[in-house]
């Protein structure tokens, strides 16, 4: 019996082999766009909120926890302002602060972030758990007293910068012709991929920062112009951010009361993970829409198997007459039609993993090139395999009233000679 419904299963996908085709691509599209709408969920979900992201804490002017992470972490906001170089010495002498590095924002070159920083991201820093940034090749990293720079991989890919190289920073974070800065800045290294927001960063030293055209330092409270060839006092710096890493959890815990609910010079956003949460929580609904015309488009492709089986029994009746005229039984009719539609939803499934991977790779590309997060195409999710089993019986479903119709077919009537 089954080797009999196989045969016919694959007669019919090849004779109707044009709606046969139709069907495959409207359930490969279906089943495509539910396994990348999860994965994708999943992995910026991850990417954001949970991933390690070498840092617990970030500090920075009163005033949004969410904008001070994205300036600082995913270098996508805007600096919500500078708190004094005092705060950041205050952090870096503390017994509870294991790593204390100072960011200093508010340039770009050629759209990529210039961030202002000190040797110790490079030295100490460690963006995954062993992990600290590397430089290609034939580079090295700044040196604090020069006019030097390091380049994060991608932005390095796409200005075609290299070690050698001078660059000009710009003002501003967003690229403008007619805002160049004179100051010159030698490329020194590009930075191995970390596959972290970093990679779309040009690293500085934070003196260059202080000392660039235009930029006045405010940290006494009065304005201060840094002269070429005067060491600037502490007392004037200031700086964006400074990015923690805390000895043990509970210290974040005593500064978020201490800066957060007590004081009203500074923000302390802890944990970074939980802030972005809350991103994430606000913008829920948006992952709910597109999960839900995801499942339209599963309903549509089962349609589309319902409306391409269906439409060909009227025209194979005298097949499934002679066929119960040659002894099969109307179970084996019903059991054929249910299969080629299984079949047909199983085969779409199948080649749904191409578009999966086509849409989570141009998720990918877009993804990395606005935020540094990088997707992976095969990372394993639950609807990798889930969507397959689903969309098969969902198939199968959709063959139950064309399968119904053939089994209810007259062999009388059918195998009557059409005059």
């Amino acid at each position: 019996m089954i080797s009999g419904i196989f045969l016919i299963v694959r007669r019919s996908l090849r004779q109707h082999a044009l709606s046969t085709c139709v069907t495959l691509f409207a359930v490969a599209l279906a089943s495509g766009l539910v396994m990348s709408v999860f994965s994708i969920q999943r992995q910026t979900n991850e990417a954001f909120t949970g991933g390690e992201l070498g840092f617990d804490a970030v500090l920075g002017a009163r005033g949004s926890q969410l904008q001070l992470v994205l300036n600082t972490v995913f270098h996508l906001e805007t600096s919500p302002g500078n708190i004094p170089w005092g705060m950041y010495q205050a952090l870096k002498s503390d017994r509870r602060i294991a790593l204390a590095i100072p960011y200093a924002t508010g340039d770009n070159y050629m759209g990529f972030r210039v961030v202002g920083t000190t040797s110790d991201l490079f030295e100490q820093f460690e963006y995954r758990t062993g992990k600290k940034f590397e430089v290609e090749n034939g580079g090295r990293f700044f040196d604090s007293s020069r006019r030097e720079a390091v380049i994060g991989s991608f932005a390095a890919a796409r200005t075609g910068v290299k070690p050698g190289d001078v660059i000009n920073p710009y003002h501003g974070l967003a690229y403008n012709e007619d805002s160049k800065h004179a100051e010159e800045y030698t490329v020194v290294g590009i930075l191995k991929p970390s596959n972290t927001p970093s990679d779309r960063v040009v690293f500085i030293p934070i003196e260059g920062i202080f000392r660039m055209g235009g930029h006045v330092l405010r940290g006494s409270g009065q304005n201060y112009l840094p002269e070429a060839g005067v060491a600037i006092a502490d007392e004037h710096k200031e700086v964006s951010a400074v990015m923690l890493k805390f000895k043990n959890p509970k210290t974040g815990f005593d500064l978020d009361m201490t800066i957060n609910k007590q004081g009203k010079v500074a923000t302390l956003a802890y944990p970074i993970g939980r802030v972005m949460a809350d991103l994430f929580d606000k913008l829920g609904w948006i992952s709910r829409v597109l999960e839900l015309v995801a499942y339209l488009v599963v309903a549509v492709a089962s349609a589309a198997i319902l409306a391409s089986i269906y439409n060909t029994i009227n025209e194979r009746r005298r097949e499934f007459a002679i066929l119960r005229a040659l002894g099969a039984r109307r179970a084996t009719v019903f059991s054929a039609i249910v299969s080629e539609a299984a079949a047909i939803a199983a085969l779409g499934s199948m080649l749904g993993f191409v578009v999966y991977a086509v849409i989570l790779g141009a998720a990918s590309v877009i993804v990395r090139a606005q935020t540094g997060v990088v997707l992976d195409v095969w990372s394993l999710h639950p609807a990798l395999y889930i969507t397959p089993i689903g969309m098969t019986v969902v198939g199968a479903l959709a063959g139950v009233l064309p399968a119904y119709k053939a089994y209810a077919t007259d062999v009388a009537t059918n195998l009557t000679p059409a005059s």
